[in-house]
């Protein structure tokens, strides 16, 4: 079955095939990003309707997926994203990715050498016109700024909350215990999510961050998931779309696969 933006029976259809591999057999990986085009993926920025992706933000150049601000004169508020096409629950996801220049210098200052890919995440189809994220997790991406300790991999959680150890974390931003690396040096990571169970953070191989039962944030916070709750969502998420940020900082995407799990 072939399935472009997310429709419950895609999703059933996937999921179905995640669910059922044959006894013992182990499953490959696939490439999320052909190195050629974004067939796969949609795009959706703040302002602008779903599939429009202004000024060619998101681009691939010699076989690599580049967030450009290149042809914009100001960032104007622009958060942009590109989703998969498809919904996943339980799999691991692998890339590398680098940063690439400046941040264009109107963007807040915390968008410096800061990037990320969201999991989790509502449907492009869904995200409010004006909407800056999707309500998901975020595994993000930092890069030294020359002032100290800035780890990668922490969580970020618009709209959302997790637990860690039984306990419920409501702020939006969770540490790893990542270190910290130079803007323009590939980092790979790794993403092994189980549904809404237990979610883990990889840098480079090692694990840097561990948590648990990811769910939506009645309260909104950082993004507001009322109309989710109010289409009819479950607070604990399962499933959703992966998505790669452009939030107003040059960065680089590579290497992108993805392995289902049980």
């Amino acid at each position: 079955m072939k399935c472009r933006i997310f429709s419950p029976l895609c999703l059933a259809a996937l999921l179905g095939s995640f669910t059922s591999p044959a006894a013992g057999e182990e499953r490959p990986w696939v490439k999320l990003f052909n190195g050629r085009n974004l067939d796969g993926w949609t795009p959706k920025f703040a302002g602008h309707a779903v599939g429009v992706n202004p000024f060619d933000t998101f681009r691939v150049e010699d076989g690599i997926l580049k967030v450009s601000y290149a042809g914009y004169d100001k960032f104007a508020g622009q958060y942009g994203h590109l989703y998969s096409n498809l919904a996943y629950s339980s799999y691991v996801l692998r890339m590398e990715y680098r940063f690439e220049g400046k941040m264009i210098s109107d963007a807040p200052h915390y968008v410096n050498l800061n990037s990320g890919v969201m999991y989790h995440s509502q449907s492009p189809l869904s995200i409010g016109l004006k909407q800056s994220f999707p309500v998901s997790l975020e595994f993000q991406f930092l890069a030294d700024e020359g002032k100290g300790k800035r780890s990668t991999g922490n969580v970020c959680t618009p709209g959302t909350n997790l637990e860690i150890e039984g306990k419920l974390v409501m702020q939006h931003i969770v540490e790893s215990t990542a270190p910290t690396f130079p803007a323009d040096e590939w980092v790979k990571i790794e993403l092994e999510v189980h549904g809404d169970r237990e979610v883990i953070h990889r840098v480079n191989g090692k694990e840097v961050l561990r948590y648990q039962n990811p769910q939506l944030d009645p309260e909104g916070q950082v993004e507001s998931s009322k109309a989710l709750y109010e289409a009819g969502a479950n607070q604990a998420l399962k499933a959703g779309h992966i998505a790669l940020q452009a939030e107003g900082q040059g960065v680089w995407f590579r290497n992108i696969e993805i392995k289902a799990l049980e």
